[in-house]
């Protein structure tokens, strides 16, 4: 996000420069095995209640899991694909959480 008057790519990444990876801790989870519809393809999967370190909750699906998810684990949040929508295949992106890599 720039600042109003400020369209340049320098002006934007001078911006982001300094941001903070948002992390936090699995407050609660659930495996989900029959979701709707349009998440059935990537059934099973887990959703988390994740409390952020700002202690923010926030819902969030967990990703790129290789080992058993447990309450109190920390994770960061990443971009992922959510969805394909409609018949041009529109690829919808959003925010999923995944454990902190070290």
């Amino acid at each position: 996000m720039t600042q109003a008057g400020s369209d340049s790519p320098a002006a934007a990444k001078r911006e982001y420069d300094g941001a903070a990876v948002a992390r936090g801790t699995i407050y609660s989870y659930t495996l989900v095995q029959e979701p709707a519809a349009e998440f059935a393809a990537q059934a099973p999967f887990y959703l988390a209640l994740v409390e952020l370190d700002d202690g923010a909750l926030i819902t969030a699906q967990l990703t790129d899991i290789d080992a058993a998810v447990s309450i109190g684990d920390r994770v960061e949040m990443v971009t992922r694909k959510l969805t394909t929508d409609g018949d041009r295949g529109m690829i919808i992106y959003g925010y999923k959480f995944r454990p902190v890599m070290t």
